[in-house]
């Protein structure tokens, strides 16, 4: 039967339904029994509320949750047991209800088809199906309550989600409503004490030169109330618990009275982190930190009570069926053998047309000031960052409105689109009327640069994509219109990379943006993606709670999903465990029972074997024709039956890089993530967050996981918000996206955390004002003058700064009030602030909090780079080498906008080199010296200085080298007090270094000064202990490295997503394999790294040279 069935979807449906009571009940029947509740207050278990009356619904399997409603109002009108029927096929006014344990789920979807409702089900006496809907009328909000959680939730955000949400079925709402499930369950499991005292550890070895302290006591120092005060010492391998018995035992001791009733937990003074958990006390960050700097670990005594409070006060939305945005099985759906009134929707697998557009044209309200003489219209079928099929139009001459009423047809059936293929629509200018070519079967679009674009191909101006099957599984039908985002120029910010292939988003600009109209064949039925082949068929998948449906398998090929099957006996729950509260006679309609056919004895014979080359995946699952439905649905069995364990996690992040698009792929690889600890996760944030530009829809398992991840720690979720709310900011492409997830964690963190967003939020927004002002008042870079000062006091003083936040980069710490006496104005050509606030009281007598505001400047390449050493950082330390990294707080509060840690006790080499000569000082061998020695009187103090400088110029050698980071100078590499070297202002890497007149200034491959190795013992041909250890450490940190290249080479990669100018495209990745010596031996690659020293001792006098001429002409 053709699906292009000339029938009213409403007229089927009546006539179907109207016929109903003629037909014998079968299996394939259901029956509802619904009951209207007449209040519109929370629902009540059937028989147990105040209900008016019920109806008895029979109807088939196949009916959508709309004809069901269409049933009950039909139901309601003949037996005159509702005031108003037809209010009940609203979904705006009447919501369809039922039980599942102690949370109630809305029918949500009036296109889901009412057998794929994941509710309860038990028979009666004439053995078909039957269950229980409460019909309630929607309860009033309080709007002034409303409007309040939704400004705040706008501030918060950066973005206000409540203008754009229109569409109750559309993507937006459809995620605000599917997200609650996640967040109901996470807070559900919660314990609020745990997540309010989250400790900070971690689980990476003690370095080696930290073991012999372990055998010494740690002086610890309790702090109650205003009460008491003692020391003690105690082993580091005692656990918080024993700490809080020696406490107690203390205060009773003392005769000291306290609540004994309240609980107890212990805090670090001056601090925002805790010492909880069973963890040993050298597992705690904070503990390491006194460990390494050898002073005493204070930490007060605080009552449960008196924390603050975590309370979730915002009402949620009901739940929505799991099963929302998927269908029954082709086999249900299928056309053949069916007549007219038993057709509900068209399965697209019974779809063997080709795929078609009609382009009508576009129109734009004003040309821009630089236009081609002509253009043309490529549409393209995109999966993920690749394209499936495009084909071009006839090119027209350029102008504010242009007509085609073209058809453009595609090499591809309508069968074979995956779930999450976009059709992408870009507008090309060219210069001449040459007609391009027509069709262009899987040619790149976009992934040149505009460069290239403009050698004989034209220039992309306008791109915008359209999702051929959406978030409902629904394929897209009929007319659209849809706005365009302009292609940026080079010289104009990067785009973010491949947004023209990922983004489904369209410019909310409509005033003035380029608009484009199309036509897509219409059908007289939904046409929906079916969850599965066949209905006798079962899948060995496990379902994961982060599906974005409780149904196994989700994905855009036939795979073997759950077999429906109706036994009286055989209960099953979401997760596949039996239910508590299920009747005897209850079963579920999607319960599993595993099959095995011998077609699958060879793939299973491979999968058993491929664990052994799980490293190969990535490579295998490139080379999938994803076009082919049974190559797929054998790709789907494979990785339904891989254990997510076998995975490496390199392997897993891999996955979930542009490269691969299918869902069912995505969600191996969030399901290997499910693992690993809190630690591990903030490891990888920041990629992690990216790569929900790859997803096709804003639900999917990636985002689920993250959100709960969040919510489940304060310490990830702290991070979570900043990075998503930064990209809220700054990638208008995903910024729904962004917003809608982040929304979704919002309305879960807890009323402790809102308030602390809110101060924060409050204190980026006030710094921003005053750095802008600042810029304005000083243009240029040098006309700075002795007046600054006091107009910065001036500004910061009118400011609206709270009175104290905690640090976007570090929630562990708190700022107070600001100390203006210490602020200034640094003399660079974006004008940061240094900024000065006073510390939480402590008795370690704290120095004051230093932060440095950025305005104008990206930060997310310099919180990459120092990201990454913190990966390279827990690389060596598996290793027990600690090279005395200094990855400093940095991080990205919005579009150009962020925070620095200020690191104390510390001066450039500039500073110490114009101290010993002044701009003479950049020639001097023994500068750096002399001043180390100046800060370590005693002989015994300044070996470990200089042992520290070794190890820490090592660790930045060989991170500067892999990580090409270049623009190396004496003003961006600095030392502490101690002897720890370390590098700052990451703006150039992967190789990209700064030139001169076109000349290159930097030509080695890393820094490595005559008075470096002055401090070393080097001197002119001569050799040392200290440098010899110098060598041997660098080889082996490098050598570490190299042995995770695949991993550095991931991380930077799913950064592409960034769009940062410096990683946008794949071609900056050769830098790393490069660096990384990946084709050579261990051997070769040793000796290569040795040769770079060399080449550094060999053009020393460069870098002299260079630092002489910047501290002479303040190049920067």
């Amino acid at each position: 039967m053709d699906p292009a069935l000339h029938l009213s979807q409403e007229d089927s449906a009546v006539n179907c339904l109207s016929g109903m009571s003629t037909r014998s009940c079968s299996e394939n029947t259901l029956k509802f029994i619904c009951e209207f509740q007449r209040e519109p207050g929370p629902p009540q278990a059937p028989g147990d509320g105040d209900y008016n009356e019920s109806v008895s619904v029979i109807l088939p399997a196949q009916c959508s949750v709309y004809q069901l409603r269409l049933r009950i109002c039909m139901q309601a009108q003949e037996q005159n047991c509702h005031p108003d029927p037809l209010a009940v096929l609203d979904p705006e006014k009447y919501t369809l209800l039922y039980a599942r344990g102690e949370d109630w789920y809305e029918a949500y979807d009036d296109c889901q088809v009412v057998r794929t409702l994941d509710i309860l089900w038990s028979c009666d006496v004439t053995g078909r199906l039957l269950a229980h809907i409460v019909v309630k009328p929607l309860m009033a909000v309080d709007s002034e309550e409303k409007m309040k959680q939704q400004q705040l939730l706008a501030y918060l955000i950066g973005h206000n989600l409540e203008k754009e949400a229109s569409d109750r079925l559309g993507e937006l709402t459809f995620t605000r409503r599917k997200l609650a499930s996640p967040r109901r369950q996470e807070l559900r499991d919660r314990d609020d004490k745990i997540y309010t005292t989250e400790p900070w550890i971690t689980s990476t070895p003690i370095p080696n030169d930290l073991q012999d302290q372990l055998n010494r006591n740690l002086p610890v120092s309790f702090h109650y109330m205003n009460k008491i005060s003692f020391s003690t010492h105690v082993a580091y391998s005692t656990t918080p618990s024993v700490l809080l018995d020696v406490f107690r035992r203390v205060m009773a001791d003392q005769g000291i009275k306290y609540d004994t009733s309240d609980g107890l937990v212990l805090k670090v003074s001056g601090r925002e982190e805790f010492l909880s958990g069973e963890s040993p006390l050298h597992d705690f960050l904070w503990v390491r930190q006194c460990l390494k700097n050898n002073q005493d670990l204070h930490l007060s005594v605080v009552h449960v009570s008196q924390l603050v409070s975590e309370t979730v006060k915002y009402a949620d939305w009901a739940l929505v069926d799991g099963s929302s945005g998927q269908f029954s099985s082709h086999d249900d759906l299928r056309l053949e053998g069916k007549d007219l009134d038993d057709i509900f929707m068209i399965s697209l697998w019974d779809c063997n047309r080709r795929l078609r557009v009609k382009l009508l044209g576009f129109d734009i309200p004003k040309l821009p000031s630089k236009s081609p003489q002509s253009v043309y219209v490529k549409a393209s079928i995109l999966y993920g960052n690749k394209v499936l099929s495009s084909v071009s139009s006839t090119s027209k001459t350029f102008a504010d409105e242009v007509l085609w009423n073209e058809w453009l047809d595609f090499d591809v059936l309508l069968r074979d689109l995956p779930r999450g293929a976009k059709l992408g629509f870009t507008i090309i200018g060219s210069g001449g009327d040459i007609s391009p070519v027509t069709k262009d079967s899987r040619s790149p679009l976009a992934s040149v640069k505009a460069a290239d674009l403009q050698k004989g191909k034209g220039k992309v101006l306008y791109f915008v994509n359209l999702l051929l099957i959406d978030h409902r599984s629904v394929l897209s039908q009929g007319p659209h219109t849809m706005h365009m985002w302009s292609f940026p120029d080079l010289e104009e910010e990067a785009i973010t990379y491949q947004a023209d292939k990922l983004s489904s988003a369209t410019n909310p600009d409509i005033a003035d943006s380029m608009a484009i109209s199309f036509l897509l064949d219409r059908y007289s039925f939904p046409v929906v993606l079916p969850s599965s082949f066949s209905s006798s068929e079962c899948s060995d998948i496990p379902a994961s709670s982060l599906s974005p449906t409780t149904s196994v398998v989700s994905s855009n090929e036939p795979s073997h999903s759950p077999q429906s099957t109706l036994s009286s006996t055989g209960l099953s729950s979401q997760n596949g465990k039996p239910r508590k509260d299920s009747l005897t006679d209850t079963v579920t309609l999607r319960s599993r029972s595993p099959v095995t056919t011998t077609s699958r004895d060879c793939l299973k014979r491979f999968r058993e074997e491929s664990v052994r080359y799980a490293s190969n995946l990535p490579h295998f699952l490139r080379n999938v024709d994803w076009m082919n439905r049974s190559v797929v649905e054998d790709v789907h069995w494979l990785l339904g039956n891989w254990d997510p364990s076998e995975l490496d996690l390199t392997v897993a992040l891999e996955l979930l890089s542009m490269d691969f698009a299918d869902m069912t792929v995505r969600r191996l690889a969030v399901q290997r993530l499910e693992s690993l600890s809190n630690d591990d996760v903030l490891k990888y944030l920041l990629q992690l967050v990216q790569t929900l530009k790859v997803e096709p829809y804003h639900d999917s398992c990636l985002a689920r996981y993250l959100i709960q991840r969040a919510l489940r720690s304060k310490r990830l979720g702290h991070f979570f918000f900043w990075y998503v709310r930064s990209e809220v900011a700054g990638c208008p492409y995903f910024r729904q996206r962004m917003a809608v997830i982040l929304e979704a964690y919002l309305l879960g963190c807890g009323q402790a955390m809102l308030d602390s967003f809110t101060l924060q939020v409050q204190a980026v927004e006030a710094l921003q004002v005053v750095a802008i002002a600042i810029k304005k008042i000083y243009p240029d870079r040098t006309d700075l003058d002795s007046t600054t000062p006091l107009r910065l006091q001036e500004l910061l003083r009118n400011s609206n700064l709270p009175n104290e936040f905690l640090l976007p980069y570090d929630p562990r710490i708190k700022a107070g009030r600001i100390l203006l006496d210490k602020c200034k104005v640094m003399a660079s050509k974006k004008k940061p602030l240094w900024l000065e606030f006073s510390p939480m009281p402590s008795p370690s007598s704290p120095t004051p909090v230093g932060i440095i505001f950025k305005q104008g400047d990206d930060l997310r390449q310099d919180m990459l780079v120092l990201q990454t050493l913190v990966v390279m950082d827990s690389i060596w330390q598996e290793k027990s080498l600690d090279l005395n990294l200094v990855p400093y707080g940095c991080i990205s509060t919005g579009n150009n906008i962020g925070m620095i840690e200020i690191v104390r006790d510390a001066a450039t080499i500039a500073t110490v080199q114009r101290s010993h000569g002044g701009t003479i000082g950049a020639f001097k061998n023994d500068a750096l010296f002399e001043w180390l020695k100046s800060k370590c009187p005693l002989q015994e103090i300044h070996f470990k200085t200089v042992e520290r400088f070794v190890k820490s110029c090592a660790g930045y050698c060989v991170a500067t080298y892999v990580l090409g980071i270049g623009d190396r100078h004496n003003d961006n590499i600095m030392i502490t007090d101690q002897g720890n070297l370390f590098h700052i202002d990451f703006g150039h890497i992967l190789g990209n270094r700064k030139s001169f007149l076109g000349v290159s200034r930097e030509r080695v491959p890393f820094v490595l000064t005559p008075d470096f190795l002055y401090v070393m013992g080097r001197g002119k041909g001569s050799n040392s202990l200290y440098f010899q250890r110098f060598r041997d450490t660098c080889t082996q940190a490098y050598l570490s490295l190299r042995s995770h290249s695949r991993l550095l080479v991931t991380l930077f990669s799913l950064m592409l997503l960034t769009g940062i100018p410096e990683l946008s495209a794949a071609e900056d990745m050769r830098y790393l394999r490069d660096a990384l010596q990946q084709e050579q031996s261990e051997a070769e690659a040793k000796e290569h790294f040795l040769h770079q020293i060399s080449e550094c001792e060999r053009l020393d006098w460069t870098v002299q040279a260079n630092w002489w001429i910047h501290m002479m002409a303040g190049i920067k």
